[in-house]
């Protein structure tokens, strides 16, 4: 199989607008570890360093590619993305790369393919002086994230963007149902997996290095799932009781529904709902692989009238959908697919989440608003119109070493060889 003809179809689908989390996993599954790796790779790497490759193929091609040539511009970016960052001796990846203008179907582009990487090859350094200043070419961000990041966070920009583009690394939670961290901390050890306790998740381990999950000591039968310490933050944050009825409200793929039941199996009640079906699907795999009883929903949770049954929640969580700009490093065709006018649009979203969902909350209870965005558009500006619009909701502090502490909540940053980048907010209801 033609690997890298196979990651050109899958950029191409991304360049076309879908998102790679659902374009790699029907290309991945039928591929041995090698080649997976190897696809994952070109699709991840292309596309975490697209925004420079971009800048050397204006440079290096005689006149743009048509739009129905998708998957020539993907096997062009993915070859320079190699020749960039891989040990293959540049002279087989030029090679492999035209050959797979035939798995593709596009033979009459060999010449094209062969002609734009040799090109590069030979000019590869004087286009990156001639680039030197253009700091998108040099952070590999489109411009719209680089002016938020420094309008935002001056100070902590760079360190963001650095972030951004490295390797995210593999942290799992611990089922405590199933064992403690430290007896599944030793069954790693003795499945030879080399491993540390997270700083703030105190169920959290962090990987020297990823591995496959089929590595993973009794993954199978639940004991671990796979999931960033910043995100393992939450149920945490819900001061889960026994009895309570708990409410999550945008749960898939279920990483923090499952969380909750783990850390409070003596709830009365834990409903997860979702609007997407598909992603839906997931949060039952995942609490049927841990053993975890929950009651599922499809429903939109922006209009309760049409699902809730009138019986309020002692606790909500809104894991709001948002740009995702904390973690860019696991989805680096953000830098693709999101514009800077979506920030507006799912801001919008949001407040509609919290005041569709604030009514169905019971008197004295907590609504924890959450997102895996650094735009404080999405964070703290959310927040405050919300509160500003509704009288009976008070903002409760969220004391923490983790995070920066902001007018509303907490925002983490992605740090290198740490968490991601997350948003906390606690609302009390009088």
């Amino acid at each position: 199989m033609n690997i890298r003809g196979t990651a050109a179809q899958v950029l191409a689908q991304v360049f076309r607008g879908r998102s790679l989390s659902s374009a790699l996993p029907p290309h991945a599954e039928c591929l041995d570890k090698s080649e997976k790796g190897m696809l994952m790779d070109l699709c991840y790497g292309s596309l975490r360093w697209f925004p420079q490759i971009e800048f050397y193929l204006k440079a290096l091609l005689k006149k743009p590619l048509r739009s129905k040539d998708l998957e020539i511009k993907a096997l062009l970016v993915s070859g320079i993305y190699q020749l960039m960052n891989s040990q293959t001796p540049p002279y087989a990846v030029v090679h492999s790369s035209v050959s797979a203008t035939e798995v593709l179907g596009r033979s009459w582009a060999k010449n094209l393919v062969n002609g734009v990487l040799r090109s590069f090859l030979r000019q590869q350094e004087t286009l990156s002086k001639s680039l030197s200043d253009n700091r998108c070419f040099v952070t590999a961000h489109p411009a719209w994230i680089l002016k938020a990041l420094d309008e935002a966070w001056p100070q902590e920009s760079s360190d963001i963007v650095q972030a951004n583009n490295a390797r995210a690394p593999m942290i799992l939670r611990v089922n405590k149902t199933k064992c403690s961290r430290d007896d599944y901390m030793n069954q790693l050890q003795e499945a030879g997996l080399k491993a540390k306790h997270t700083l703030f998740s105190r169920e959290g381990i962090q990987l020297e290095t990823p591995s496959d999950i089929s590595k993973l000591p009794n993954f199978e039968e639940g004991f671990c799932s796979v999931q960033d310490e910043a995100a393992q933050l939450a149920a945490g944050l819900l001061d889960l009781k026994p009895g309570q009825t708990v409410l999550d409200a945008c749960s898939a793929p279920g990483g923090k529904t499952a969380h909750i039941a783990e850390t409070q199996p003596r709830l009365r009640s834990l409903l997860a709902i979702d609007k997407d079906s598909g992603r839906l699907q997931k949060v039952k795999e995942n609490l049927a692989r841990l053993h975890l009883q929950c009651d599922t929903l499809h429903a939109d949770a922006t209009n309760p009238q049409e699902w809730w049954d009138g019986s309020f929640f002692d606790r909500i969580l809104i894991d709001a959908p948002c740009t995702g700009t904390g973690v860019i490093r696991r989805h680096p065709d953000i830098k693709l697919l999101r514009k800077a006018s979506d920030i507006e649009k799912l801001s919008c979203n949001q407040i509609s989440l919290l005041a569709g969902l604030w009514p169905t909350l019971k008197q004295g209870g907590i609504l924890l608003y959450s997102t895996c965005s650094v735009m404080p558009a999405e964070n703290d500006k959310v927040i405050k119109n919300f509160l500003q619009e509704v009288n009976t909701a008070r903002l409760q502090p969220i004391k923490g070493e983790w995070g920066l502490e902001t007018p509303s909540g907490r925002q983490l940053f992605p740090t290198l060889n740490g968490h991601d980048g997350f948003y906390y907010a606690r609302l009390h209801k009088l």
